[in-house]
């Protein structure tokens, strides 16, 4: 079991819990996590929450491959609306903003954000680890390599797990040197890493439990996923269903989906096989 400090919330993660993603941005991979206004955020976070989301992850800025990448600014006036609609909304549930950027995650988590989710794990400011620290609020810090415009280019990995351990060890350590108390930490999934990468990382996934930190599984509807069955982004949740199942059988400890309804069914059929179901 974990406990998170989310802003004087205590969050307890005694079984996995699920993140929804809503992208405050026009150029996400899958269009269906796509918000055009506030009106439709606002609806979004509503049916996940009612399928069983505790927190809500918001990013405005797509970090797919090639993608373009926005400034500060653009960045903040696509989640600050977001997320201030959505904590009126739905203040005892717990959302997270999607940044690298120091500057947005200052303004986000002062608009009602209560975790931080940072793809570089602190590695592309160097203010950003002391800032989080500052804000006293959990940080999901995810494992990639090189820096904003190539963390996609593929990387040869003699040992990906055992490359993973030496990072989230670094990392963590580095975490708590800034002062951050509540670190989770999430494999990265697809940023740098090839898909054999991939299917071998989640089949030794529970290995990262030596860390003793919350494990966050990002694999929703991925190209890792629609690559292997020849389809697409929006015909993979089938195929994410497939993978969550095995991170949950592997120690994951939260799922960051798009699709709520069926990891939440997925966390149901889990505990049941390992003896936790009603």
């Amino acid at each position: 079991m974990f406990t998170l400090n989310c802003k004087g919330s205590l969050f307890t993660i005694d079984q996995p819990q699920i993140m929804g993603i809503i992208n405050a941005t026009p150029d996400s991979f899958y269009s269906g996590s796509r918000t055009s206004s506030i009106d439709l955020a606002v609806e979004m976070a509503a049916k996940m929450i009612s399928e069983g989301a505790r927190i809500l992850d918001i990013g405005g800025q797509s970090t797919r491959p090639n993608a373009s990448i926005i400034g500060e600014e653009e960045e903040l006036s696509r989640v600050l609306p977001v997320i201030k609609a959505i904590h009126s909304a739905f203040p005892s549930t717990y959302l997270s903003i999607d940044s690298y950027y120091p500057s947005v995650v200052i303004e986000a988590v002062n608009a009602g954000a209560s975790l931080v989710n940072d793809v570089s794990g602190g590695r592309f400011y160097t203010n950003m680890l002391s800032i989080v620290a500052a804000l006293k609020v959990p940080y999901i810090c995810m494992h990639s390599t090189g820096d904003i415009k190539n963390m996609h280019d593929k990387k040869e990995f003699k040992n990906i797990t055992l490359e993973l351990v030496n990072y989230f060890i670094e990392r963590i350590e580095a975490c708590n040197k800034a002062g951050i108390i509540d670190i989770i930490i999430d494999p990265g999934f697809g940023f740098g890493k090839t898909i054999a990468n991939n299917f071998k990382l989640l089949k030794e996934l529970s290995a990262l439990q030596i860390l003793n930190k919350p494990l966050l599984l990002g694999v929703s509807r991925k190209s890792t996923i629609y690559t292997t069955i020849a389809t697409t982004a929006e015909e993979s949740l089938n195929g994410t269903t497939v993978l969550n199942t095995i991170g949950l059988m592997n120690k994951a400890s939260i799922l960051r989906v798009h699709d709520v309804k069926e990891a939440s069914e997925a966390i149901k059929l889990v505990n049941s096989v390992q003896g936790f179901g009603n």
